[in-house]
């Protein structure tokens, strides 16, 4: 049996130094927003013969006024430019300088303005804390018959404590690949977010409830004894279904496109470290609870 509570404190100093240096990085960096969230046009072309380099393509729309414009190459013949927004006429203006119909074909066409793209932007924020806040609401109820020894809502505030692990990890590494390497993020990267949200508890609650069982069934005699054998009776199960994901995952990262490149690689980041999380932060916690509430009744006597 694998010793993961004795060895809690290890994982916890590696999850503290990828949380701290996330935490850091978004402090320094912060996330590099799309237009989604700040307003702006998103042309997707593909072109009939060879792809032209960037910077020809920039030398032709140079004059349009178009802000800074953000060239992302798509397959082997297409592109996604992003710029500010602009109205229909200009539109149309860049398909002519960059050749019309006979040169290029249009496969998309959106524009997002910027009070709209603030509307997202908050709302996408109050969707995350909304989630995590009835994610607290539905462990308390679903182990509000488990009293001892640790209070059915400090099992939600465990599941919280590795939910914040999952994602904000993923999010300051966005906020890496954002500084060096320009990657913006948009409403499918917060559509990520909640799907790590989703499948990290649901890992969490396979964990909690078998501790619930053990609990009943007095398979141990202390408490850490009881998560120990927990853990490790869902781990094989745990571990297996996360690389079923993985492996799918991957072949969309691998060949999926430009489109659902980065969203492919948040769900990857967060499907590890939410199983990660799983076994080894979230009920390790409530062991660490346990200990320090027992310190502090030895220290009252």
């Amino acid at each position: 049996m694998l010793q993961i509570i004795h060895h809690r404190r290890i994982f916890y100093t590696i999850s503290g130094i990828l949380f701290c240096a996330s935490i850091l990085a978004l402090v320094l960096w912060q996330l590099k927003l799309g237009i989604d969230f700040t307003g702006g046009s998103l042309l997707q072309i593909e072109f009939k013969n060879e792809r032209p380099v960037n910077d020809f393509i920039k030398e032709k729309i140079a004059g349009l006024d178009l802000g800074e414009v953000s060239i992302q190459p798509l397959g082997e013949k297409g592109a996604i430019l992003k710029f500010k927004d602009i109205d229909e006429e200009t539109h149309q203006r860049i398909l002519s300088e960059l050749g019309g119909q006979d040169v290029l074909e249009e496969k998309s066409f959106e524009s997002v303005g910027p009070v709209i793209g603030q509307e997202l932007k908050k709302r996408a924020i109050y969707a995350i804390v909304i989630v995590l806040l009835m994610i607290v609401i539905y462990i308390a109820w679903a182990f509000r018959k488990v009293s001892k020894p640790v209070a059915s809502w400090q099992y939600g505030l465990a599941a919280i404590g590795a939910l914040l692990h999952d994602v904000v990890i993923p999010t300051g590494f966005f906020a890496v690949l954002g500084h060096f390497m320009g990657v913006e993020i948009g409403l499918l990267f917060v559509t990520a977010l909640l799907t790590i949200l989703g499948f990290s508890v649901h890992d969490t609650i396979v964990v909690f409830d078998r501790i619930r069982e053990n609990l009943r069934k007095s398979v141990a005699n202390t408490f850490e004894d009881v998560v120990e054998i927990s853990i490790n009776q869902t781990l094989v199960r745990s571990i297996n279904t996360s690389l079923v994901v993985l492996l799918t995952l991957l072949a969309v990262f691998l060949f999926g496109g430009e489109s659902v490149k980065y969203f492919s690689l948040v769900l990857i980041m967060g499907l590890f470290f939410g199983t990660y999380s799983s076994i080894f932060i979230a009920s390790p916690l409530l062991v660490s609870w346990e200990k320090f509430r027992q310190k502090r009744a030895s220290r009252r006597r």
